[in-house]
């Protein structure tokens, strides 16, 4: 499984790619401008300083347009500000329609806002490179969010679809947990959520009394 954070904030990017475990980056307009990004020229160089902190990595960079052309010419434009970035497209018919064109084009998608299995099928069939159902939100209105990644992990193993599925609006480490168990290839959550996968209680206690017995040694 990919880690990717989901955020457009460069220092919790640095303190999670420092951890050696960061594969890639999401943002979307809600990120940029809580972050106070705006312009845009400000928003392309943020983009390009978080494709240099993740190297190698990718990093969804979302259209703000909803219409067909719109889409294409931003697209394209995101395109070529690094060649770690993912164009994010919504989940409606130009949007598909987009992919379609972006996926001709060797550039790759992330497919956002997707909450049912046939949303994901027909964004896979348009080439996207990663669908992104949102597990978190489903869950708020009393819906299972796993139970579609697990319904979308299965219709892409019965077609050998190369679309990734990437698990989104993950809450906590138990959202991760069971999206690796039932095969997401990516899921991207917060800086904290991330975090917290390295806490347990029982760890605490356990380096607690091993520093003690650790200072009876004296071996400083």
């Amino acid at each position: 499984m990919r880690f990717f954070i989901d955020t457009a904030n460069l220092n919790e990017i640095r303190e999670i790619n420092n951890l050696g475990i960061l594969d890639g980056v999401t943002t979307n307009p809600s990120l940029m401008a809580k972050e106070g990004i705006t312009g845009k020229n400000n928003i392309f160089a943020h983009y390009k300083a978080i494709c240099d902190i993740v190297d190698g990595g990718e990093v969804s960079a979302e259209v703000l347009s909803t219409d067909y052309a719109g889409m294409i010419r931003e697209g394209e434009e995101l395109a070529e500000i690094h060649e770690g970035i993912v164009v994010k497209v919504p989940m409606t018919k130009d949007g598909i329609r987009a992919i379609h064109y972006f996926t001709n084009k060797d550039i790759r998608t992330n497919c956002t806002l997707v909450f049912s299995a046939m949303q994901a099928l027909v964004a896979a069939k348009a080439g996207a490179s990663f669908v992104s159902p949102f597990v978190g939100r489903l869950d708020d209105i009393s819906t299972d969010g796993l139970d579609l990644i697990e319904s979308i992990n299965e219709i892409f193993l019965n077609y050998d679809y190369d679309t990734e599925i990437l698990a989104a609006s993950i809450r906590h480490p138990m959202h991760i947990l069971k999206c690796a168990e039932i095969g997401a290839h990516v899921v991207t959550a917060p800086a904290k959520v991330f975090l917290d996968l390295l806490n347990h209680p029982l760890t605490d206690i356990g380096l607690k009394k091993f520093v003690e017995d650790g200072q009876k040694l004296k071996l400083h």
